[in-house]
């Protein structure tokens, strides 16, 4: 049976809550809902506001983890201050998932290249977990969305670093890995969230501001290509996919050249066959498009 993800081509925060109404799934429990806090200089994060109507309505708690890379949010102190700056803390209840270590160290089952991996501690508090995505371009994944969400995103900043460097962190930033092992190893990070969470999870992608570069960047690129919607799946895999999808769709879109570049030159699609290939998800699925 293929998955369903529903697709509206309008962007809000209404829509976005309308249609988590409408997937009925209702996330129970302590509540952990991913957002991105945004690089200190980055114009195309998606702000509280956006988000504010969807987390209170779940009564969620806004989750983020530090980085592995220099700048405003690879410490502690650093990514707070970014938090209270960008309006987070003032919007909802917030938790750095790994303020303070040791890190919560989760087993990855039949994982193409981790055994291991390394999420922040605080992660092991909540019963559900809420996936806001940003779809854009990315440096070297060549896209974001829910499954680096769950992946990079959730990992503690030594579980970046492990995920970045194909289970050997000391080579975080090395050309010796191979990027389609650093892309294996996102799937694989992400199939041991899923496995905690079985099916307390939810996954919304918005398709907006759509630059060639991540939310992680200080310096990035203008958005290239129109906005395209709102998604929403019990899927990950699925729900990549039809961004994906959506992207390839819009001939007509002059900038969308310039993405397909960025996501073709990186292979980004190999997270999406790895993920299928754990199970965590299929590629096959129905869009059901709404008002």
């Amino acid at each position: 049976m293929k998955s369903k993800v529903y697709f509206s081509k309008t962007i809000s925060p209404e829509k976005v809550l309308e249609m988590y109404k409408m997937l009925g799934k209702e996330l129970t429990g302590r509540v952990a809902v991913k957002i991105h806090s945004g690089e200190e200089g980055n114009q195309n994060f998606l702000r509280p506001a956006f988000w504010k109507p969807m987390i209170d309505y779940v009564d969620g708690t806004a989750i983020e983890c530090n980085t592995a890379y220099d700048g405003s949010r690879n410490t502690t102190e650093k990514h707070m201050e970014t938090i209270k700056n960008h309006g987070w803390s003032d919007a909802f209840k917030f938790d750095l998932l790994d303020a303070e270590g040791p890190d919560l160290e989760l087993d990855v089952k039949d994982g193409i290249v981790l055994k291991k991996n390394y999420v922040g501690k605080n992660l092991a508090n909540y019963d559900s977990l809420l996936v806001l995505s940003h779809f854009k371009g990315h440096p070297m994944g060549g896209y974001g969305g829910a499954l680096k969400q769950i992946s990079i995103g959730v990992a503690s900043s030594y579980g970046k670093a492990n995920i970045h460097g194909a289970g050997e962190p000391e080579k975080v930033w090395s050309p010796e890995v191979v990027n389609d092992r650093f892309l294996e190893s996102m799937a694989d990070a992400a199939s041991s969230v899923i496995d905690m969470f079985g099916e307390n999870m939810v996954y919304v992608n918005v398709m907006c501001n759509m630059s060639v570069d991540c939310d992680c960047c200080a310096v990035a690129e203008d958005p290239c290509m129109k906005d395209i919607g709102t998604l929403i799946s019990l899927d990950p895999v699925a729900i990549d996919q039809a961004c994906l999808d959506l992207v390839y769709a819009a001939k007509d879109d002059p900038g969308q050249g310039h993405l397909i570049e960025r996501i073709e030159s990186r292979n980004g699609i190999h997270t999406i066959e790895a993920a299928d290939k754990l199970g965590i998800g299929s590629r096959e699925y129905e869009l059901v498009e709404i008002d």
